[in-house]
Formats: structure tokens, C-alpha cells, sequence
């Protein structure tokens, strides 16, 4: 079975299906699927959000690892694992909803925003950590984060992020990203969200190739 390692080195980003219905997240997550995409979410004021994982943990396989975001409550962490999900992600840090995903051995990735969070919800076992909203924390805020940050845990730059605006926060040391509405909308056809989900990978891997010779010097 895929594992979170492997599927974050496969390809550390984030596919955020909000307001996916459960007809469509097969199709839609085959499109992610095509282009490289390893990780799925579907927050859980969606519609029918365990329905929508449930399908997807089937259909998936070994291929990804599927879960909920905007898990805000630890009564729903159960009902998320019960559907299938591995992921369990927010947009704060919540010590009931850390220690319940933490005690079931699921993922856990909880909204920081400052430096003094990030330690906290490290504290509280997070296996990646979101930067929310990222639209109001430069690249330069990025870097000075993880000058005094450990390295082992990721941190995932999420709001706002564009195949466009990537590269200046995987310069100052991010390591992958949860990628929204410029990913997948209400409304979007599967062949619009296979362009999207394309231009993303491309740019992730266009960065990745120029870093690489950099990582060994």
C-alpha cells in the first residue's frame, strides 16, 4: 500500500476537489491521476464529502492517498477514516483533531501561520504542516520561517497558489503545496482540470530539475 512518503515523493502537491460531488470525483480524479498527482483531498463542506472519499478510496487503489480537508471537529476524523481517507487536513490546528488523527494512524496536516504554531501543531504530531492563507505570507516570510524551523516536516504553502507563483516559495524552501481553485472549480470540465493539473506538475518539474544540480553543490 502507497504510504505518505512515498506518495509525497512521488509528487508533493495537494489536489483540493471544494465542492466536488460524488459523480464527478472518479472522473476528475483520474485526470489528477494522468498527470502525476498522488494526493487527494476533498474538504469536508463539500457536498456529500464521505461519499466523495469513499468513492475515491476505491477507485484510487494503491495509486494515491485520499482524505478530507477542513476537518475541524475530531468527531469527524473517524467518520473520514470509516470512508476510506488517510489524509486529514484543516485549516487550523485543533488538539483534539491532532490527537485523534494522530491516535488512528492517519496523516495529519494542520493550518499554521506563524512560527509559534508551526512548533505547536509539531508538538502535537503533525506529519505536514499548511501555511494558511499563503496569499498573505510572502516568499520571504517562507524563508524566514524555516531558518528556525526543523526540516523533517514539510511546509505546505496553501491559498491562492498558481503554476505561476510555485517557484519563488520552493526557492525559499517549501516543499510542496495544496493547490485549490486554480486547480479544480465547481463547474470545471475533466479536460479543464487535466490542462490545470498538468501545468502545475510542469512547472513543479521544470523547478525540481533546476534545483537538483544546485542540491549537490
Amino acid at each position: 500500500m502507497l504510504n505518505w512518503q512515498q506518495a509525497f515523493d512521488a509528487c508533493p502537491l495537494i489536489a483540493i476537489l471544494r465542492g466536488i460531488s460524488p459523480d464527478e470525483v472518479v472522473p476528475v480524479a483520474n485526470a489528477l491521476l494522468d498527470a502525476g498527482f498522488r494526493l487527494i483531498e476533498v474538504p469536508l463542506n463539500s457536498p456529500d464529502p464521505l461519499d466523495s472519499i469513499q468513492r475515491l478510496a476505491i477507485h484510487v487503489g494503491d495509486s494515491a492517498l485520499v482524505g478530507a480537508g477542513t476537518v475541524i471537529a475530531a468527531d469527524k476524523v473517524a467518520e473520514v477514516e470509516n470512508a476510506g481517507g488517510q489524509l486529514i487536513i484543516a485549516p487550523n490546528l485543533d488538539a483534539n483533531v491532532a490527537r485523534e488523527a494522530t491516535r488512528r494512524g492517519l496523516i495529519y496536516g494542520p493550518g499554521v501561520g506563524t512560527v509559534s504554531e508551526a512548533f505547536t501543531a509539531m508538538g502535537e504530531g503533525a506529519d505536514f504542516l499548511k501555511l494558511f492563507p499563503a496569499e498573505e505570507i510572502s516568499p520571504d516570510a517562507v524563508k524566514a520561517m524555516l531558518a528556525v524551523l526543523p526540516g523533517e516536516v514539510p511546509l505546505l504553502p496553501v491559498g491562492g497558489i498558481t503554476p505561476t507563483t510555485m517557484t519563488p516559495y520552493l526557492d525559499a524552501g517549501a516543499r510542496g503545496f495544496g493547490l485549490g481553485g486554480a486547480l479544480y472549480q465547481p463547474g470545471f470540465t475533466t479536460d479543464e482540470v487535466a490542462r490545470r493539473a498538468q501545468a502545475f506538475i510542469g512547472a513543479y518539474r521544470q523547478w525540481r530539475t533546476r534545483a537538483t544540480p544546485l542540491a549537490g553543490q
